[in-house]
């Protein structure tokens, strides 16, 4: 006899996001330092930092903005409500945590291993309380709902052209760097998302 899923309380959805957003944050920060980026949303506002250096937190928090409307149409209401809680914590942490403890010096292997791990944790915790970190992926599940494009081929699309931009920006050396993150990233969704197997809803 299967056992009835436990529905997650407001608490525990709070704990989720500040938590959850918190490791994200710490993630980006140590591929920022290292000069990395990462794809999606987070690897735009990469590129527009490395360009420009303005404010990483509100370049984040601004490129999700136009994706808002498509996810409360794609995802609805509850799930665009914690999404963007998710990416508004985010980008507050991405400008806290400067304020509150520095990197002299960090090796970019392990910058891009360690800090896709917290992603990936991070990212976890948002899948498992019906949250996300919006932008792209929201994108790519309109089109695919849409127009029938297929999602995965489309981010794959998107991660691309971020990476081709980011050869005028940044070494050689760092994107390899940024590839070997976003598999240590998806190697944590991989081995631990999997459908049916976590009872929270």
């Amino acid at each position: 006899m299967a056992t009835p899923a436990l529905t997650h309380t407001r608490f525990e959805d709070v704990q989720a996001l500040l938590t959850a957003s918190l490791f994200v944050a710490l993630g980006l920060a140590f591929y920022r330092h290292a000069g990395l980026l990462t794809g999606g949303t987070a690897g735009m506002a990469f590129l527009v930092f490395y360009l420009t250096h303005w404010n990483f937190g509100l370049i984040f928090f601004v490129i999700n903005l136009p994706f808002f409307w498509l996810a409360v149409r794609v995802l609805g209401w509850e799930f665009t409500f914690k999404t963007f809680a998710a990416i508004g914590l985010v980008s507050l942490w991405s400008e806290l945590l400067p304020r509150w403890f520095g990197l002299a010096q960090i090796n970019p292997v392990f910058a891009a291993v360690m800090g896709g791990f917290l992603v990936g944790v991070g990212l976890l915790m948002l899948f498992r309380h019906k949250a996300s970190l919006g932008g792209v992926g929201v994108l790519v599940l309109y089109l695919q709902n849409r127009f029938g494009w297929r999602a995965g081929k489309v981010q794959m699309g998107i991660d691309s052209c971020i990476v081709l931009a980011a050869f005028a920006i940044v070494t050689p050396e760092k994107i390899a760097m940024s590839v070997l993150g976003a598999v240590a990233l998806n190697m944590i969704l991989a081995v631990n998302h999997k459908p049916g197997r976590y009872m929270g809803v």
